[in-house]
């Protein structure tokens, strides 16, 4: 298990995940209603990505605050959220949900801001250096 002392770099794209994480997870849970009209998203969907959010965001927060990480959670943190960017577009091309041109805007600057923290925390994790043992 190797562990590091994360860059700064690393340490703020966590807590801006985590930071815009709980925004859209709030904003997803408590307004899946309305957004789902404006949207053209089912509201259970949104509800259950809002839902899917808040321990995600709690795991962010907590990352973000410890002095030593193990790099392999990172790392999963990274993969995350590529995945979550590559399924939200597979969400578009799939034809399982018909999105307004909001809900189309909505999903993809979505997953692009996904795919920008995934890059920060590639680099942060990389300039990152090795913890003794």
């Amino acid at each position: 298990m190797t562990t590091i002392h994360h860059s700064p770099l690393l340490r703020q794209a966590l807590l801006a995940d985590a930071t815009t994480s709980a925004a859209f997870g709030l904003l997803m849970l408590l307004g899946a209603g309305p957004l789902s009209h404006r949207l053209g998203l089912p509201e259970g969907l949104l509800r259950a990505a809002g839902a899917v959010l808040l321990p995600y965001v709690a795991l962010l927060a907590w990352l973000s605050l410890r002095e030593q990480l193990n790099r392999m959670i990172v790392w999963t943190v990274v993969i995350g959220n590529a995945l979550w960017a590559a399924d939200s577009i597979l969400l578009l091309l799939s034809g399982w949900v018909t999105p307004t041109s909001a809900g189309y805007a909505f999903v993809i600057l979505q997953a692009l801001a996904v795919l920008m923290y995934a890059e920060f925390q590639f680099v942060g994790l990389r300039r990152s250096n090795a913890a003794a043992a």
